[in-house]
């Protein structure tokens, strides 16, 4: 049977790829849509067909009368907090777009709530179903390259602005209350993640960032370039976020003691295994179901009982928003967790 599912929010651009993509979908059904706002909700009523008896201004009401098994959060980071803790409530599943929280204080507060109403929080990150980012956790869980030594996440695009975001989506990516802070929030959470995942839910000994604003003009109230670096016992992790690279990109360097794999895309890894052997571009081989993709890992997990493995995993979810938080001016330039 299909999943019955709530939309809550429609003021993050991922949404409109999904309403797209679920109209084709016979694991999901939409029961219902909530967002403060009429305009949007008129808005996606007509450009996807939604019934006027499915649209609501508020969550609670949303979830009393069309009844969903889950919800999907398109808000703001900041309210997160607020739409897990009324699923948590009713016992309703939530999935939300990356990072799970804009705090630590607001992502142990997710957890407590997901723990007492005993629901599933899930949070989608684009590269968690890369078959590259799969490719090489495998190769250094299987000790082809030695044990990691260190790895160089680079993510980001031009920039929300020059990019062309939705408005609605422009206004909280730019505010520091409702996004956390600019590119570091929105890129360097999935470097925190990626790495945590690789050193299998390991915290870090230590964070230390650096934040610029390189087009005030823009981005007045918010960073748009960061550079985050974790240390461990025998491993060092470089996050580099930013909304001025030239092009999109969301690629892997990951160094082990006798070999590395770089990841190109989605779909391909360059490997070299030793010093004296060539480099080789291989394509990744495909990552098995569920867990290839947002939709049918959220149905697996909630109808089926599909496992939820360290890469998506709250926990690690937790330890990114931490990684984040005081990586931003809640902590300052540097600390220790």
């Amino acid at each position: 049977p299909p999943l019955r599912v709530g939309i809550v929010g429609l003021v993050h651009g991922h949404v409109h790829g999904f309403l797209e993509q679920s109209r084709h979908s016979p694991q999901i059904e939409i029961v219902g849509i909530s967002d403060p706002d009429r305009q949007l909700l008129s808005q996606a009523s007509s450009k996807y067909g939604f019934d006027e008896a499915q649209l609501f201004t508020d969550v609670d009401a949303m979830i009393a009368k069309t009844h969903p098994q889950a919800v999907l959060a398109y808000t703001n980071t900041f309210d997160h907090r607020s739409v897990v803790e009324t699923c948590a409530r009713r016992g309703v599943h939530v999935m939300m777009e990356k990072p799970l929280a804009v705090s630590l204080e607001d992502a142990t507060a997710i957890e407590t709530a997901a723990r007492s109403g005993k629901i599933h929080v899930l949070v989608n990150y684009e590269t968690s179903w890369y078959r590259s980012n799969h490719a090489a956790y495998d190769l250094l869980h299987e000790g082809a390259l030695g044990d990691v030594r260190k790895v160089v996440v680079h993510d980001g695009h031009n920039g929300p602005k020059e990019i062309g975001v939705e408005p609605e989506f422009l206004a909280w990516l730019t505010d520091p209350k409702r996004n956390g802070g600019g590119a570091l929030f929105d890129f360097g959470c999935y470097g925190a993640d990626l790495m945590t995942w690789l050193m299998d839910g390991r915290r870090p000994q230590s964070v230390a960032a650096v934040t610029q604003q390189i087009k005030p003009q823009i981005y007045a109230r918010v960073d748009d370039e960061a550079t985050i670096i974790l240390t461990y016992p025998k491993a060092q992790a470089i996050i580099q976020a930013s909304w001025n690279w030239p092009f999109d990109r969301k690629d892997m360097e990951v160094y082990g003691q006798s070999g590395y794999v770089i990841t190109v895309k989605r779909d391909d890894i360059r490997v070299r295994r030793a010093a004296e052997a060539a480099e080789e571009k291989i394509a990744a081989k495909p990552v098995p179901p569920p867990y290839d993709s947002e939709l049918t890992y959220f149905r697996a997990v909630i109808l089926e009982g599909a496992k939820e493995d360290n890469l998506s995993s709250l926990e690690t979810k937790v330890i990114v928003t931490e990684i984040l938080d005081c990586s931003s001016f809640h902590c300052g330039a540097a600390c220790c967790i």
